[in-house]
């Protein structure tokens, strides 16, 4: 019988070619240019708010461009600490904290174009994307808390910034928030009764 590798089994494997063909190539580079993890934390948040100030004024290509860019920014920044051999729990609450207060500052300013009455269904779009993706993160937190590993879902942050800035470079924003909210929210779901069976065997 064939047996067909799981969603989470994909993205560990696309995950571990990205750290060695693109994050880990990367931290040697910054290594070698002298900035440190924590920096390139702060320079991914300041992009992020970038991308947010050409969201807000209608260029979807320019900030779908640069939020893959801080993105890939954000991926480094923990290969970089691992190989500065700086990877402390404060660089790691310095990075999940940056990387809420972006995903925040990002929808804020589809938000701030879409605000206004024509385009009511965009700005529910956008709560609703906001929050069911802040659910997530922060059942992966509470799940690891009460010390159940939780990683399981289809819509973590790396789905949702493809899915976004895809949307933003071909134009289907609304499309793409859509689908954030609507896997993210199912993600949500997973996550949350993961956890409890997970309780539940203790």
């Amino acid at each position: 019988m064939i047996i067909m590798p799981s969603w989470q089994e994909y993205r560990t494997q696309v995950r571990n070619v990205s750290a060695r063909y693109v994050e880990r190539p990367a931290a040697r580079i910054l290594e070698k240019v002298g900035v440190s993890p924590n920096q390139l934390t702060m320079i991914g948040l300041l992009l992020s708010g970038v991308t947010a100030y050409l969201l807000g004024i209608g260029q979807f290509v320019g900030g779908g461009v640069l939020l893959i860019l801080a993105s890939a920014l954000d991926m480094a920044d923990g290969s970089l600490a691992r190989l500065q051999g700086r990877a402390t729990p404060i660089g790691a609450l310095l990075d999940s904290t940056a990387d809420r207060i972006s995903e925040a500052v990002i929808f804020l300013g589809l938000l701030w174009f879409y605000l206004s009455p024509r385009s009511v269904t965009e700005v529910l779009l956008i709560f609703l994307a906001l929050t069911s993706s802040f659910m997530v993160s922060y059942l992966r937190a509470r799940g690891e808390g009460l010390g159940v590993d939780c990683k399981v879902g289809v819509m973590t942050r790396p789905e949702r910034v493809l899915v976004l800035a895809a949307g933003l470079l071909i134009g289907q924003v609304t499309i793409a928030l859509a689908v954030i909210a609507a896997f993210s929210f199912l993600t949500s779901l997973h996550r949350y009764w993961h956890i409890q069976n997970e309780l539940s065997k203790r």
